[in-house]
């Protein structure tokens, strides 16, 4: 189980777009040049943030992409769910039941239970993890996330 490139890209992008000044926008190639990203990787990411409701764009000389909302506003979990989704969804057992269409363990599945613990444990984590947060130092963010997991345990 992993998280996708396009969560992971995503995040960096909308970060990047938030440590600007709320008057200033960042246009594609900025974003690329500073991420080491893509073109046309970066308009496709900013394309699902815009249409998720994260960001806004304008054009002309001083157009380019910024912030929807304040940074404290804008949670994680809803971010990583518009570029991505999910890790477990109640409806995964179906999508993944094997050739039968039915799966084998439907009754008893101790591998729900697993999926369904790490998904609630990311959960506790993410869902109460802002933009802002994120926003600061590596030391920071992993002190905020140890005392988010830390409550939820």
């Amino acid at each position: 189980m992993k998280f996708s490139s396009q969560e992971e890209y995503g995040l960096r992008c909308l970060l990047r777009i938030a440590k600007v000044s709320p008057a200033e926008g960042l246009t594609i190639p900025e974003i690329s040049t500073a991420e080491g990203l893509t073109q046309a990787n970066v308009a496709k990411l900013l394309r699902i943030l815009r249409m998720g409701g994260f960001i806004e764009s304008s054009r002309g000389q001083t157009g380019g992409y910024k912030l929807s909302r304040k940074p404290e506003e804008i949670i994680v979990s809803q971010v990583l769910n518009a570029l991505g989704g999910r890790l477990f969804e109640s409806t995964f057992c179906l999508d993944h039941a094997g050739v039968d269409n039915i799966c084998t363990h439907s009754i008893d599945c101790s591998l729900r239970s697993l999926w369904r613990a790490v998904q609630n444990a990311v959960d506790s984590v993410t869902m109460n993890l802002t933009l802002r947060d994120m926003m600061n130092s590596e030391e920071k963010v992993k002190s905020v996330v140890g005392t988010l997991i830390e409550e939820a345990g």
